[in-house]
């Protein structure tokens, strides 16, 4: 999926959302500037948290907790460098709760995943243009990818 604008990434997350029912894992990946966090405000909007804008990295504090219909428990891993650093934030915790939990620089925890879970990277593709791919890992995933995520 290509996208063209920031509101169009921020539409993508939304639209994902909205087919959320808890428990949902959302593994990002994608340089610095590529999107990301505009994708997760998509997602904070789909889910509706009041002023899903404010929505921002979490890079010093490592997670950000958000309230709507859904919890959104939103991590940023780029300053972390392992995965004993990333356990002791205590990750498996939120990977295991109802809310939906959106990870950025999520390579980092590749193995702590859940079997079940959705990979979308972002590439930058020129000022506010990204490509984004997603994969789903799980029948219920490959399905809303395949269904809601590509063209």
């Amino acid at each position: 999926m290509i996208t063209k604008t920031t509101e169009e990434t921020k539409r993508m997350g939304e639209r994902l959302a909205k087919l959320f029912k808890g428990g949902e894992v959302i593994a990002l990946s994608g340089e610095l500037g590529s999107g990301k966090t505009t994708f997760t405000k998509g997602i904070a909007r789909g889910l509706g948290v009041k002023d899903p804008e404010y929505v921002n990295s979490p890079s010093f504090v490592l997670i950000k907790e958000y309230k709507g219909k859904l919890n959104l428990y939103h991590f940023d891993l780029y300053r972390l460098d392992n995965l004993g650093d990333i356990e002791y934030i205590g990750i498996q915790e939120y990977l295991d709760d109802n809310g939906v939990v959106v990870i950025e620089w999520a390579e980092k925890l590749q193995s702590l995943l859940p079997k079940e879970h959705i990979k979308i990277s972002i590439s930058i593709m020129g000022n506010n243009k990204r490509r984004l791919q997603a994969q789903g890992h799980g029948k219920e995933y490959e399905n809303i990818v395949s269904r809601y995520l590509k063209p």
